[in-house]
């Protein structure tokens, strides 16, 4: 629809936190509004590709306010198409105005900010003024002689890089200061960036999905759930789904994390008793995704100073949530294709959509997806009437009745197998961990739930994601020094920075080790003491950050053992900034989890050249193969390729010891065997994308829509 097509071209524009050029031929699938003159609209022409190779570009630091601005945009034109229908002629004449007075201004302001780089735009793409005086992309390149780079070379590029370092002070927390001197992004150009060609694919049938969930990154973020969420909503929007996600307004949240942030609704929901209980809908902007957070009124519901673990009964506070979200998409008029629900808490939802809602929403259909069978949300009955619905109703074996609370007084529902069992189609987050609910126990008590055929026809595995935009190394503002596989001799420089800043030896010949891990021990907590141990005997180093209940042996070690010692940092914290440094400082990366539905941080270490070195389970064993496993040199994920790290299958020391052993054999006495290994792992870790993961939901999407009657 026409204002997804313009929001969409101007967020391409003046993003230039991604370092790329946009490619405005995705936009022409987008038709008009026959209703409105097509002076109003913004009609680029095609793309054509260019061969001249460019280097990179110095940008001004306001160019990422002017970014986040535009995402904002971006989002309230995507809520806008999911209710077109409620508005009048002269509204939609209205808004498109609106939006293309507010894309003026950010085109007016990244001008001034960027004289004579902002009609190349780095890479080639023209602002040009149309006769009709609305700007837009004009795709045809300017002549090599009319192109302006602030670099003429890859050497010029790296002794700027190099220069432009802003060195950081043993024992400050550096990781929140500026880590260039002139606080100005260097990032590279199209050209040398490790960069999927497809990420601008549309969708051939725009729908309109609508999240519900507990977490969102960053905004309520505590494990990989936020950042799912936010990755796979971005991803549909540029495809051009319409997307909304709901998610509770917890007490504790930043607000200043969401971009224009308003009341928009005022509503009741029923709970116990059918007391209704008063709701504020709050709407805004989260990584350019429209968001509607939801709080209930005159409650203590949401309150407290975490996401979870506050002073309320947290199954009472989803199952009011549950059932809220879909009043608040009734009342507001939404009506959705897809209500994607996640987790136990979001498991409700499909059980109550299809005993009240599904009539009001003849269009929708729910999917629920299952993050981590870790917890199935134990739910008793008369509980469950906080949804203002008798728990009777699912207290059967065929629906959400716990199988193993049978006989006992009282019988107890599971919100999970509920959640399974209404559902029209289940997912998990990867191929394998699939496999192991079904088969290898992964999924408990649940397991014969998931077996029914029925459900077993219905459940897959779908690999996550991670955000390209924020995981690139290429353009990633908390580096001191940008790199890729082209160009990776800035991953040198991250190495020594973090070294001097974390009061290590600057020793580029040592191989560095990291963990970026909740410290639980799900994540194979005895590993990481066995390989931290086993790495600084070895002469490496040794970097954690994390936090978690299960680390007091690794305080151990930190406090008495490695106290001052120059070869191990361990920091029992979480930084977002910190987290990417030493992403691109590490050698090996290290996940040895005792089981991992999916995991992230392998796939962000790819993408920054961290070698991974993974115990072999979920979706560690989707996306890692060993390097001595070779069957092919095409350096591809799945199976049959040349591998990209280090895999071993036990859960004791000698395990993870002698993996270790080969890790550093190779790093020492192969230098160039780890070099190729490195540039290819970032080459090719385009393939983790959320583009890729997006366009399996949304085929899994289109066939649970198609199944309509």
């Amino acid at each position: 629809i026409s204002f997804h097509s313009l929001a969409h071209s101007f967020s391409s524009l003046v993003d230039w936190s991604t370092g790329r050029q946009p490619d405005c031929a995705q936009f022409s699938r987008y038709p008009s509004l026959s209703s409105l003159p097509s002076s109003m609209l913004a009609t680029p022409s095609s793309h054509t590709s260019h061969t001249r190779p460019s280097f990179g570009v110095k940008l001004h630091p306001g160019n990422r306010q002017i970014a986040r601005r535009s995402r904002c945009l971006l989002a309230r034109a995507s809520s806008t198409n999911s209710k077109l229908s409620q508005l009048t002629k002269q509204e939609l004449v209205d808004l498109v105005l609106q939006l293309e007075q507010e894309n003026a201004a950010l085109l007016s302001e990244l001008g001034l900010l960027n004289p004579g780089v902002t009609k190349d735009l780095g890479a080639g793409a023209q602002v040009v003024e149309p006769s009709h005086g609305v700007r837009s992309t004009d795709a045809a390149l300017t002549s090599p002689t009319e192109r302006k780079l602030d670099f003429e070379s890859t050497e010029a590029l790296i002794k700027a890089l190099k220069d432009g370092v802003a060195w950081p002070k043993e024992g400050t927390e550096f990781w929140r200061d500026l880590a260039r001197k002139d606080g100005e992004a260097i990032v590279l150009s199209d050209d040398l960036q490790d960069v999927e060609g497809d990420d601008g694919e549309q969708t051939r049938r725009p729908l309109h999905v609508v999240h519900v969930t507990a977490e969102m990154a960053p905004l309520a973020k505590v494990g990989g759930l936020g950042d799912v969420v936010t990755g796979l909503s971005a991803a549909s929007l540029r495809r051009g789904h319409a997307v909304d996600v709901i998610l509770p307004f917890y007490e504790c949240i930043d607000t200043k994390q969401v971009g224009d942030l308003r009341l928009d609704l005022s509503f009741q929901s029923p709970t116990k008793g059918g007391v209704a209980m008063n709701f504020e809908a709050w709407r805004g902007v989260i990584e350019g995704v429209p968001v509607v957070l939801l709080k209930p009124l005159d409650t203590s519901l949401f309150r407290g100073s975490a996401i979870y673990g506050g002073g309320y009964n947290e199954t009472e506070a989803y199952l009011v949530f549950s059932r809220a979200s879909l009043e608040f998409m009734v009342q507001s008029g939404m009506q959705p294709n897809i209500i994607h629900a996640h987790e136990w808490q979001g498991s409700p939802v499909p059980m109550l959509f299809w005993e009240l809602f599904s009539s009001r929403m003849p269009a929708a259909r729910p999917v629920l997806t299952i993050h981590n069978m870790d917890n199935t949300g134990e739910c008793r009955q008369d509980e469950f009437e906080a949804t203002g619905v008798s728990g009777e109703l699912f207290a059967s074996v065929d629906k959400a009745l716990d199988e193993r609370t049978i006989g006992h007084n009282p019988e107890r529902l599971c919100l999970l197998k509920g959640g399974i069992i209404y559902a029209s189609a289940v997912t998990t987050v990867s191929p394998t961990y699939a496999k192991e609910t079904l088969t290898g126990g992964g999924a408990g008590f649940l397991q014969s739930t998931l077996a029914r055929p029925e459900v077993a026809g219905k459940y897959v595995g779908i690999l996550n994601g991670i955000d390209s935009l924020t995981w690139n190394p290429a353009t990633d503002p908390f580096l001191p020094a940008c790199f890729s596989s082209h160009v990776p001799e800035g991953k040198a420089l991250c190495k020594a920075y973090l070294q001097r800043g974390l009061g290590l030896d600057e020793d580029p010949d040592k191989p560095l080790v990291a963990v970026i891990s909740r410290l639980v021990p799900q994540k194979g907590i005895h590993l990481i003491e066995h390989a931290a141990v086993h790495t600084v005997e070895s002469g490496g180093q040794f970097v954690l950050l994390g936090t978690g209940h299960a680390a007091g042996g690794l305080q151990g070690l930190a406090n008495d053992r490695y106290r001052d010692n120059k070869n191990v940092s361990m920091m029992f914290m979480y930084s977002d900034a910190l987290s990417h440094l030493i992403y691109a400082a590490a050698d090996l990366f290290l996940v040895p989890s005792m089981f991992e539905p999916c995991g992230l941080t392998q796939m962000i270490a790819l993408r920054y050249g961290a070698v991974p070195l993974v115990r072999s389970t979920g979706g560690l064993a989707d996306t890692v193969f060993d390097v001595d496993d070779r069957q092919n040199d095409d350096g591809s994920l799945g199976g049959g390729n040349s591998g990209n790290g280090f895999v071993f299958h036990g859960v004791d020391g000698y395990s993870i010891e002698t993996t270790l052993d080969r890790a550093f054999a190779m790093y020492r006495n192969s230098p160039e065997a780890w070099k190729a290994l490195r540039q290819r792992n970032m080459r090719h870790s385009t393939g983790t994308s959320w583009e890729r993961s997006c366009s399996s939901y949304e085929q899994l999407y289109m066939g649970v829509v198609s199944e309509q009657p």
